[in-house]
């Protein structure tokens, strides 16, 4: 017989189950961020790698097709991951999550040419700082962010034709609304897409997808995070004298 632990003092043993969901949780969340910090470090080495050789430079940027070559190859690598992803292994994943980092800091070298270092190195703390705020608010928030992030997503689509538009009308008020908005936009997602992840992993308990899941949600914080850098260095970086 099981013992009766309505009539007995001691607390009834704890509830596995709830603990498997929370290690799981845990487990999963800390892979997202190690694996969102190893793409941040892979992007920030091939972006001073690369302004570092005025040939890298003069190759990438001084020839339109493989600019636009690079350009084409992230957007292809951004909408291939994640409606590949269920076919793929664990493995294949996140390789293809670290080249698309490596295609990334290529791109980024750029800014390099725009701004100054100390105006670089400084939007990066103000991006960490805003970003760590926000992560940390979406992890421990017990309102629900969903309403919130369809309204960000919409958003942000809005914010891909401003921009698009202001390409021909090379409006500089604009560009600096542009701005501000996407910094509100990112810094919001921030938080909804730390709440989605970890509502995910809280659900999947297979460990080839948690572990798949754990990559795709390192690269949606990664986005999230050059997203805010970018616009945040369009606010305060300046331009290079």
């Amino acid at each position: 017989m099981y013992p009766d632990y309505n009539n007995q003092p001691q607390t009834p043993p704890p509830y596995y189950g709830q603990s498997a969901v929370a290690r799981q949780t845990n487990s999963v969340m800390k892979r997202v961020y190690v694996r969102m910090f190893i793409g941040l470090l892979v992007s920030a080495f091939c972006a001073l790698g690369v302004a570092s050789s005025p040939a890298m430079i003069n190759i990438i940027f001084g020839n339109q097709i493989v600019m636009w070559g690079l350009v084409i190859a992230m957007f292809a690598m951004a909408i291939l991951i994640p409606v590949r992803m269920m076919k793929m292994s664990s493995g294949t994943v996140l390789v293809l999550f670290l080249v698309y980092s490596a295609l990334m800091g290529t791109f980024l070298s750029s800014i390099f040419l725009a701004y100054k270092l100390s105006a670089i190195v400084s939007t990066f703390f103000i991006t960490a700082g805003t970003f760590g705020a926000m992560t940390v608010y979406g992890y421990f928030t017990k309102s629900d962010l969903t309403k919130m992030g369809s309204f960000l997503m919409m958003a942000l689509f809005g914010l891909i034709i401003a921009m698009l538009v202001n390409i021909f009308l090379k409006s500089g008020t604009m560009s600096y609304i542009i701005s501000i908005v996407g910094v509100l936009i990112f810094t919001g997602l921030t938080a909804w897409d730390t709440q989605q992840v970890k509502q995910l992993a809280a659900a999947n308990l297979d460990p080839a997808l948690a572990d798949k899941l754990a990559t795709m949600g390192a690269m949606n914080l990664y986005l999230d995070f050059i997203n805010l850098f970018l616009f945040l260095l369009r606010i305060f970086g300046g331009n290079r004298d």
